[in-house]
């Protein structure tokens, strides 16, 4: 016997005095066919704030179905008309700017203004999908031969999927739901188990936007849900954000499958500090690259190449920093940092900080021991700081995914960039100088797709491509820019002569 419903949400099981959320298929919120469930905490907290239900591969076979029966009469929606939901969607988010901001932040963990930042970037996705009806034109060349012209038409695809990390709740489904959406597709998302709710609300408001039954869907979940939507023949194109072992195997699994696939996997972000760098104004943009969320994107800088003599005045201001940095429940004013995901994540990132002390790096500043007064269940690590830091290090080579910065001095930059080639990952870099010529020749040389100069976290806008090289990333075409106008659509080339 199932629990009773309510909007978005169901009765909690006996015994639990907290929500078991539902999934949203076919324009109704529908209690999963799943049992088990996992703990949504607050994690400033150590809280329970709700239960993800593990959803089962039926569930996402009756999301599939109700996309695919909504799919013929949205392809047939006029493309202005499907950009016009878009902007209703808009104004909804924007309405909704700040309660979604701060649900971010409840069940995250980032500080409020971090997450208000995340917002945004959200809502410029969509802002940039509204300008389909022109992104999606096709063209054509007349005579090709004697009598004949050619035609090249964009078509969506059919049902398409988006399986959504952690770390930015409401932010990484933008990149991909608003885009499917006007290209004419129908979508299914599976939010991480662990940050439901925002994704919810997404939801809710999209229910006010007119959207026929089926044309947008979630379902909860883990594992079975992931390889579900990997393997469902009813879904034609399946995009990931993730470690890099999970997008591999995503981006493996849905090929063999037959879908076209777009998997973002993990990042060792390497920011080099040249001699010739203002270092008053470049360090508070690194220490918040490294810091930022608890270092939890898959942009934040990891690993610090000092060039040369630039090495002791980098660390020292460095240190100074990450120790004057407020950590604490992100809603409230003035913190810096706040929590990592969960118990299990704190547990993980402070074994990597007792490797680096095993492994001979030198422990400048320790975040382990820090204490947030009134919060003692909450999942905090300090800002950390290792000096001396070899490659083959596990600290400098592995993906912590947490507030840990890694100081590997090099001679020059060529060393630097020898460094950044050697790593299997190549996400994003960043380098730090005055010098036009040392800028130039790290951007033209370094392997990473997503290059900063100045700049500590290198993130496209909207309308830029997003995504990295190497075992960063998995597939052809990025995410959100123009290409992601290419990845759900279908370009129908027609060729034609009348008598």
């Amino acid at each position: 016997m199932q629990p009773s419903v309510a909007n978005g949400r169901q009765a909690a099981f006996p015994g639990s005095d907290v929500d078991i959320l539902k999934n949203y298929i076919g324009g109704q919120w529908v209690p999963s066919r799943a049992l088990d469930t996992v703990d949504v905490h607050n994690p400033a907290r150590g809280v329970v704030i709700a239960k993800t239900p593990l959803s089962t591969a039926q569930d996402v076979d009756t999301a599939v179905q109700a996309a695919k029966n909504a799919f013929h009469a949205w392809r047939d929606t006029p493309p202005v008309v499907r950009a016009r939901t878009m902007f209703k969607f808009k104004m909804l988010l924007e309405e909704h700017f700040e309660e979604l901001s701060r649900l971010v932040t409840t069940e995250h963990g980032k500080t409020l203004p971090e997450s208000r930042g995340s917002v945004r970037r959200g809502i410029e996705c969509v802002e940039v999908a509204c300008g389909a009806p022109s992104m999606l034109m096709g063209y054509g060349l007349e005579q090709i031969a004697t009598g004949v012209d050619c035609q090249v038409m964009r078509q969506p695809l059919g049902v398409c999927a988006a399986i959504a990390p952690f770390n930015f709740p409401a932010m990484v489904p933008l990149w991909f739901l608003p885009f499917a959406l006007v290209c004419g597709n129908t979508f299914i998302l599976k939010p991480s188990e662990q940050v439901p709710l925002s994704q919810r609300l997404i939801f809710q408001l999209l229910e006010q936007c007119d959207l026929p039954p089926g044309v947008v869907n979630l379902v909860n979940g883990s594992r079975e849900v992931v390889e579900a939507i990997c393997d469902h023949p009813g879904i034609r194109a399946v995009s990931f954000v993730g470690s890099t072992p999970v997008a591999r195997e995503v981006y493996r699994r849905g090929t063999h499958a037959g879908k076209r696939v777009q998997a973002l996997g993990g990042a060792k972000n390497f920011i080099v500090v040249m001699p010739d760098a203002d270092l008053d104004k470049a360090i508070p943009a690194i220490a918040e690259s490294f810091y930022g969320c608890a270092g939890e994107r898959c942009l934040a800088g990891s690993v610090l190449l000092p060039v040369g003599q630039a090495h002791r005045a980098a660390r020292d201001q460095m240190v100074d920093a990450a120790r004057s940095m407020r950590i604490g429940d992100g809603v409230e004013p003035g913190i810096d940092m706040g929590p990592v995901i969960s118990a299990r994540h704190r547990e993980r990132v402070l074994g990597y900080i007792e490797k680096g002390r095993a492994e001979g790096a030198e422990l400048v500043l320790d975040g382990r021991g820090v204490r947030v007064e009134g919060q003692p269940e909450g999942f905090f690590v300090g800002p950390t700081i290792f000096d001396r830091v070899a490659p083959s290090m596990a600290i400098g080579r592995d993906e912590i995914f947490g507030p840990v910065a890694s100081i590997c001095p090099v001679r020059d930059l060529d060393q630097a960039l020898s460094l950044v080639h050697a790593h299997p990952n190549a996400n994003a870099t960043s380098i730090f100088t005055s010098s036009g010529k040392a800028a130039r020749e790290f951007a033209r040389l370094a392997d990473a797709s997503m290059v900063g100069v100045n700049i500590g976290v290198a993130a496209p806008m909207a309308y830029f491509p997003f995504g990295g090289a190497k075992d960063s990333f998995f597939g052809d075409l990025k995410v959100h820019g123009r290409d992601t106008f290419d990845f759900y659509t279908d370009k129908k080339v027609t060729i034609s002569r009348w008598f």
